[in-house]
């Protein structure tokens, strides 16, 4: 038989983690009788009064917010890492290592409207949005304990969102998280042997080929990558080499938000629902090491399969073996491609 893509089994490198994933097309086909997720129909309220997040409310802590008009940026009432300093003496042996983790956790509200999310805010808002990851990965990066700073967004409450206001997380850090170090071993390793980004060189090779594009402007492009683990995942990334936030232009800040503006409403046009996902920046560390090879992009890893109801679950061989997809990337951008660039509740006002 001769190899087509979008029928038969195969597996792809992926150059950022240094790990293998299983593709396989034909499975797509296969009815489906399993778990399928409620989606939610309810309208929300500009304001809140219930709501932890929306402006002038108390949170949880009995802190009042203060009455915002743009980004609001505070610590997070419920932090996962402390900032105390903690002494420790090191008895680890080889199987048993651990060592204390120092840092602190923030949380972005990206509008005071509780009703809004990315897809639905204006390029402006976003750019907004932007400028506050930037003056917070400066801030946080300052701090001689800080190694990383890890920008998210965890959107629906398939994905553990417990708020459906428009907000984010930092979650900055001493150590490198797995993932990012494991980025850095690639990025390095190519950036040694060819004295060039891998990211750019991907990007440009996409660029050529075509096939797995969704967006692109004069500075970034959002694409599905060759390597893509979840049926819609999308990577945008910027088309210029330069490592963190911090070297974003006026333009290329105003670029970066049209492409989130662009992807994230083909993401809700897709099944005409609010599409959940979690998001992040992958950037260079603040370790004050010089990182010539990092360049910045943002990942977007959205659940859903074949229908708003429908996710996609990494169980049994996923966990036991190697990431798995039933869609091809090639198929799953062109969908992408194809969809109107004007969020559907605009083309139908009663929703």
């Amino acid at each position: 038989m001769q190899f087509n893509i979008n029928e038969h089994p195969h597996r792809r490198y992926n150059p950022l983690l240094d790990e293998w994933i299983l593709v396989s097309p034909h499975r797509a086909k296969r009815p489906w009788q399993g778990q399928k997720e409620t989606v939610t129909t309810e309208t929300l309220p500009e304001h809140d009064a219930t709501c932890y997040l929306c402006a002038g409310n108390l949170r949880s802590n009995r802190e009042k917010n203060p009455d915002y008009e743009a980004c609001y940026v505070f610590d997070n009432d419920f932090p996962a890492l402390l900032q105390n300093d903690i002494e420790f003496e090191n008895n680890n042996s080889t199987l048993f290592q651990l060592k204390p983790e120092k840092g602190l956790n923030k949380v972005i509200c990206f509008s005071p409207k509780h009703n809004v999310t990315l897809a639905e805010m204006e390029v402006s808002e976003i750019e907004n949005v932007i400028k506050t990851w930037k003056e917070e990965y400066i801030d946080l990066g300052s701090k001689d304990y800080i190694n990383y700073v890890q920008i998210f967004e965890n959107k629906g409450s398939v994905m553990g969102c417990s708020n459906p206001h428009p907000h984010g997380q930092i979650w900055a850090q001493s150590s490198l998280p797995t993932q990012i170090e494991k980025t850095q071993k690639s990025l390095q390793a190519y950036f040694e042997k060819h004295n060039k980004s891998l990211l750019e060189d991907y990007v440009n090779q996409e660029l050529q080929l075509k096939e797995r594009i969704v967006i692109e402007n004069e500075h970034f492009v959002v694409l599905v990558p060759f390597w893509a683990t979840w049926p819609f995942e999308t990577m945008l990334v910027s088309k210029r080499h330069f490592g963190n936030l911090i070297g974003l232009t006026s333009k290329e800040s105003l670029a970066f938000a049209e492409a989130i503006k662009g992807i994230t409403v083909k993401y809700d046009n897709l099944f005409e629902t609010s599409f959940p996902y979690s998001a992040g920046i992958h950037q260079a560390p603040t370790d004050r090491i010089s990182h010539p090879e990092w360049h910045l992009h943002m990942h977007f890893y959205p659940p859903l399969l074949r229908s708003a109801s429908v996710k996609k679950f990494m169980v049994g061989y996923e966990m036991l073996g190697e990431a798995q997809r039933d869609i091809s990337p090639e198929k799953s951008a062109e969908m992408l491609r194809n969809l109107p660039n004007t969020h559907y509740k605009l083309t139908k006002p009663n929703e």
